[in-house]
């Protein structure tokens, strides 16, 4: 057996060991589980209650049984390995060639996958963890933001924020020679937030190591890399990835950037009460009022 089939094979590992303190229905949904792994990735637990003839507060009460802390946690980890092994495409098309022409039932998978993806990044999210990152943002002389493809737009969104709270902050998505103009702006005591969700590019890691010789700091956003990048970065922070592709890619970072965002506001109120104030004066400036009185309700 291989190393990819005993990472694999973790969920059938727990299955065996636990199966025997199972009710017979919840031995249904394990042993559905673990012969279904890519059938977790696109299922709600309403629907593995369904395949596997049983319900889906069975399916809930099994999978904690099997030690997860629910369904979002067991998605992730099952998805680890399974997720590599299909076609993002594939994926997405089964998904929704399980709904049909039920639009209901579409809306409810999409929505039931966001909600998950939030609960697992908030539990996720460990206070020691959460804390050492507004820290280490609050101590930033600036803050780059850096994410290829969907990610970059939580990190557009990060230096937003940043900006509106009165911190210095800019964003690259570049790559190869274009990135290495890029990093020569990086300085000491700067902070570099990485979005990555799961594949590490060598311009994330050439980007990284850039950082620690110059004194910078790393803020790491990933749903999968802390194993990998971990000792290498100063703090991680969890992002729950879509397994399906039917939620954005970048939806579990943008929560993390704003959790993030409104640690910072806790830091200093007064200052970015100041912020908010110069925003709203120049956004004013910005549209006369003239302007205003033909868009009423727009101020």
């Amino acid at each position: 057996m291989t190393a990819h089939d005993d990472r694999t094979d973790s969920l059938s590992a727990r299955v065996e060991e636990r199966l025997a303190g199972l009710s017979p229905a919840e031995q249904r949904v394990a042993e559905y589980l673990r012969s279904h792994q890519q059938a977790i990735l696109l299922s709600t637990a309403g629907d593995l209650g369904v395949l596997s003839g049983t319900s889906d507060a069975t399916v809930v009460r099994a999978v904690k049984a099997l030690g997860y802390s629910g369904l979002p946690e067991l998605k992730r980890v099952v998805g680890r390995y399974v997720v590599g092994d299909t076609n993002p495409a594939t994926r997405l098309r089964e998904r929704i060639e399980r709904t049909g022409d039920d639009t209901d039932a579409l809306l409810d998978q999409v929505l039931t996958e966001s909600l998950e993806r939030l609960t697992e990044t908030r539990r996720l999210l460990a206070d020691p963890e959460f804390t050492a990152a507004v820290d280490l943002l609050d101590s930033a002389a600036e803050v780059l933001g850096y994410g290829l493809g969907p990610s970059e737009l939580p990190m557009q969104y990060l230096v937003t924020r940043l900006h509106r709270l009165g911190r210095r902050a800019w964003s690259t998505s570049a790559t190869g020679f274009r990135l290495a103009d890029d990093l020569l702006r990086l300085k000491e005591n700067d902070v570099v937030v990485l979005c990555v969700p799961d594949r590490l590019l060598h311009d994330v890691k050439t980007l990284a190591e850039h950082a620690r010789s110059v004194g910078a700091r790393v803020l790491l956003v990933t749903n999968s890399l802390r194993p990998t990048l971990g000792d290498q970065v100063d703090v991680v922070l969890a992002a729950v990835h879509s397994v399906s592709g039917l939620t954005h890619e970048g939806l579990g970072a943008t929560l993390v950037v704003d959790c993030l965002m409104a640690g910072l506001a806790r830091k200093d109120p007064a200052a970015v009460s100041d912020n908010i104030d110069l925003l709203t004066a120049l956004r004013t400036a910005l549209v006369p009022r003239d302007m205003r009185a033909r868009w009423p309700g727009r101020e």
